[in-house]
């Protein structure tokens, strides 16, 4: 056992409907959501200050977050795709959240003295939409009638919250979850983990990443004791410290929902868009349309990549698709089963596999020597430029790493 944090701890949406903003929530028409109730108590606690019982909890929390939602556009636009996209439809669901609630901000002015759109500011609604987006722990709770019908299954743990992500913790294997969206999923994967292989690792190719077991770790609600409990399968060393695996994310992932880049993160990954492969096809390929319209088709132009164990298999496949002659392009079924066509296609598809490898390096490289030119030119922004910076190392690393793989093939 390393952590039993009793029930009553846990910041819940019972929590929110049992405090002073509770009794507007179950007036308010349409219902606010679960998440919206939450982010209204963190902001109306966080302003009541210390006559607020959450006072001690909400001192510990980051003033501020560190996630790509709270960034300078111009620093946004370095990222990488698909992370920048990502980026900018998260901040712009964020921005239609707080517009769309304001109304219900103005009826709380009862219990203020202040104005509520000082209260309420979209800085104070983003820094608690932050706090339940990068620290909440999966919890299902019994729907609140007062609330939408969105599911209910985030909490606030104080105290668990302050164990940190590695990527090499083994989660304890056992049934997957119950049906969940993927944003509950990504919930539960911070605390309760992922107990089934994770589907990522199929879809990639990259099922045989090396994966170092630093401990196993379970953890989840404990319906007898009443309590929300982390516990170890292995031993953990007195002053050692003790870390939990929000899930197999890659490094994209881990910058979008929780803020930080993974140093060696055996579950990253580059991604290659599919409509890249095509500019490096000959221009006289009179299949090409056709032959991304089969991969299109059957899901072969998503969720290719380069790793530490070079091309994924589907990227692999996907040229080899696309570097069939003419005379050979009736055999793309096999192509797809995984069966080798012919030397000369492996061959082909490898030297292309290669020129993208190399190119994305040149990219990469190109976009660090931006990164550290705004960084002496820009003070106010060189956090944010450093977390930038620290996930395109990475991906360069993984790059080097999967040129050298292909140029031994």
């Amino acid at each position: 056992m390393i952590i039993s944090l009793p029930e009553s701890c846990l910041l819940t949406t019972d929590t929110v409907i049992r405090s002073s903003v509770g009794p507007y929530i179950k007036k308010w028409k349409p219902p606010p959501s679960p998440l919206l109730a939450l982010c209204t108590f963190l902001v109306s606690e966080k302003h009541t200050g210390y006559q607020s019982l959450w006072k001690s909890y909400l001192d510990i929390l980051p003033s501020s977050y560190t996630c790509p939602v709270c960034w300078e556009p111009e620093v946004v636009d370095l990222l990488p795709e698909p992370l920048r996209t990502k980026a900018e439809e998260q901040r712009a669901h964020v921005q239609d959240l707080f517009v769309s609630s304001r109304a219900f901000f103005t009826s709380l002015q009862p219990l203020f003295a202040e104005s509520v759109d000082n209260i309420f500011s979209y800085s104070a609604f983003l820094w608690a939409w932050c706090t339940v987006n990068t620290r909440a722990v999966y919890l299902r709770s019994t729907r609140q009638d007062s609330l939408s019908a969105e599911p209910d299954t985030c909490a606030l743990a104080p105290y668990l919250d302050l164990l940190n992500h590695s990527p090499h913790v083994q989660p304890v294997v056992g049934p997957p979850p119950s049906s969940t969206g993927k944003d509950e999923m990504r919930k539960q994967a911070q605390v309760q983990l992922y107990r089934s292989p994770p589907v990522a690792d199929f879809v990639t190719g990259h099922f045989k990443l090396h994966r170092t077991t630093v401990n196993m770790v379970k953890a989840a609600f404990n319906e007898k004791t009443g309590c929300y409990e982390i516990r170890t399968a292995s031993r953990c060393r007195k002053h050692e410290e003790v870390f939990i695996c929000y899930g197999p994310h890659d490094n994209q992932r881990l910058l979008l929902e929780y803020g930080f880049v993974s140093a060696c993160n055996p579950h990253a990954c580059v991604p290659v868009p599919g409509e890249t492969l095509v500019k490096y096809l000959p221009a006289a390929d009179k299949q090409v349309h056709r032959k991304m319209s089969i991969l299109k088709e059957r899901g072969f132009t998503e969720n290719l990549t380069f790793g530490w164990d070079g091309p994924s298999w589907r990227l692999l496949t996907a040229l080899k698709l696309l570097c069939l002659e003419a005379e050979k392009f009736t055999s793309w079924k096999k192509v797809l089963l995984g069966e080798v066509i012919s030397d000369a296609n492996e061959k082909t598809s490898l030297g292309v596999a290669r020129k993208i490898c190399s190119d994305f390096i040149e990219e990469t490289r190109a976009v660090l020597r931006k990164v550290s030119d705004m960084k002496e030119g820009n003070m106010l922004l060189v956090n944010q430029l450093a977390l930038v910076e620290a996930l395109w190392v990475e991906e360069l690393k993984i790059l080097q790493a999967s040129a050298e793989i292909v140029s031994s093939l």
